[in-house]
């Protein structure tokens, strides 16, 4: 197996964390970064020179430029780009203040946006690359609580989804990661929470309910990791893969509710264009 170089923002715990060990574990190398690289210590001290690590908030652009280019001249090349920072943020709509909204999409969609246009140039020039944007099931779904965070991620598959098809012709590689609930602490310290007003009190304890529910049984980061081996090393990456079991169900469940929906409402959509055979015809 060839040798290949990583860089993973959000390296100092849950996936990133997990995701380096095991690509360093292997003999690959990988250029980690955090806010803290002290958390990043035990990996320097394991695995020596082949881990660079890198002290990074995503949202600062031009920080983002400087360690990917940093990251490109130390290795001398980049084989895989996962855009793995981000956080949680727990809102009804209402309750959103600008600063809410703006932060979560500053970190999850704009922090991976940067990280992605810096990567870029060095992956066409080389021929090839593989990008992994780290997504969630809330990005093909939606639930009551998180809306903003869900708009991060719904932005996030679409720009990536565009890329994919940009990039092609480049050898570069685009895959978006939909986890389901894993013990990472995107809902516990790293998640962020709106104001609450009253009048959401009694719906809140039902949303929670649910919450509860369905992250009974999470996954362990660690577990993931043969995982996103399997896909870095695929001649033929997908554009999408589910991490975990229940992601799949909720997707169908979801996506069966739109097509009767859209089909319920076809007679509309012919109407709105004026064709023969709609109602108003």
């Amino acid at each position: 197996m060839t040798e290949k170089t990583w860089f993973i923002t959000g390296a100092s715990k849950g996936f990133g964390k997990a995701w380096a060990t095991a690509a360093l574990e292997r003999g690959d190398r990988v250029a980690a970064t955090a806010r803290d690289t002290a958390a990043l210590d035990d990996l320097v001290a394991r695995f020596g020179d082949r881990v660079l690590p890198l002290q990074l908030d995503v949202t600062d652009r031009d920080a983002d430029i400087a360690a990917v280019d940093r990251a490109h001249e130390h290795f001398g090349r980049l084989d895989v780009v996962i855009n793995n920072a981000g956080y949680g943020h727990f809102g009804f709509v209402e309750e959103l203040s600008e600063s809410d909204a703006r932060d979560q999409m500053e970190t999850n969609l704009f922090g991976a946006l940067w990280v992605t246009q810096a990567a870029l140039p060095h992956l066409r020039a080389q021929g090839s690359g593989h990008i992994i944007q780290v997504s969630s099931i809330g990005g093909i779904s939606a639930f009551p609580l998180v809306g903003i965070y869900h708009a991060s991620k719904w932005a996030l598959e679409g720009i990536s989804q565009s890329l994919a098809q940009e990039v092609a012709g480049f050898g570069i590689h685009v895959t978006l990661v939909e986890p389901g609930a894993f013990s990472t602490d995107w809902a516990g310290p790293s998640s962020r929470h709106s104001e609450q007003l009253p009048a959401y009190a009694e719906f809140r304890e039902k949303v929670m309910e649910g919450r509860r529910s369905r992250s009974a049984d999470p996954g362990s980061p660690e577990s993931s990791a043969a995982a996103i081996l399997k896909i870095v090393d695929a001649e033929k990456p997908p554009l999408r893969a589910f991490f975990g079991a229940a992601p799949l169900a909720i997707a169908e469940a979801d996506y069966a509710g739109r097509l009767a929906n859209w089909r319920e409402w076809q007679p509309v959509a012919l109407l709105a264009q004026g064709e023969p055979g709609s109602p108003a015809s």
